[in-house]
């Protein structure tokens, strides 16, 4: 299988997947394959720190892998002026987002993988930890594209999350991706930024990468 047809077969194994938990869990932490609100909102936190802008000063943000557009509330809660737009490839998690937030004028839901035009600032919450049966190799190969895509697409920078190769082996398991965070931040201060920041002083068993242009 070539690089393009398996990027194409993760894409809809892993719509199939978040689409399950939708519909199994609705609009909650767990909806979105997250322990608790807690743990969702402490990771909130770390992504938001790639916004370099106080709250009364309106920037735009792309939310890859938006889920049903939890992120939005948080924004809400600490920016007083900003225009979101979700993307997913779940169909159902888009559903979900576009009901929940129908009467919302600076929100807009896409059922897609491609940021459609450039914003000040891209997200990526949870996007690649679930490998399923994929072969590590391939997964870290997917992973650089949509980085690559979402450097493409920010204007100021863009922030993500991994789960930690640093995690307690008893509780990994096998169809989660662990990466290493040295190596993480390696390949983004060498392809995309001298500005770079890794955050793994949280209290979750994985780390937060911020690129600043």
């Amino acid at each position: 299988m070539n690089e393009n047809n398996y990027h194409t077969s993760i894409m809809h194994d892993t719509a199939s997947y978040y689409d399950s938990k939708i519909i199994a869990h609705g609009e909650t932490a767990q909806g979105v394959d997250w322990n608790s609100t807690d743990s969702q909102r402490l990771r909130f936190w770390q992504l938001a720190k790639v916004i370099n802008t106080t709250p009364q000063v309106a920037f735009s943000l792309a939310d890859l892998g938006c889920g049903y557009g939890a992120l939005y509330d948080f924004l809400k809660e600490n920016y007083d002026y900003f225009s979101y737009s979700g993307f997913d490839i779940s169909e159902e998690m888009i559903k979900h987002a576009v009901n929940r937030y129908s009467c919302v004028d600076n929100v807009q839901f896409f059922a897609s993988s491609q940021i459609c035009e450039p914003v000040d600032y891209v997200v990526a919450s949870g996007i690649f930890n679930v490998k399923q049966s994929y072969q590590n190799s391939q997964w870290f190969e997917y992973i650089i594209s949509v980085l690559d895509h979402m450097y493409n697409a920010s204007r100021f920078g863009f922030s993500f999350n991994l789960l930690t190769s640093y995690a307690d082996p008893p509780k990994m398991k096998s169809y989660l991706y662990y990466a290493d965070p040295c190596i993480m931040f390696d390949l983004c201060k060498k392809r995309f930024s001298k500005n770079i920041a890794l955050l793994h002083d949280y209290e979750l068993y994985e780390f937060t990468i911020i690129v600043r242009k």
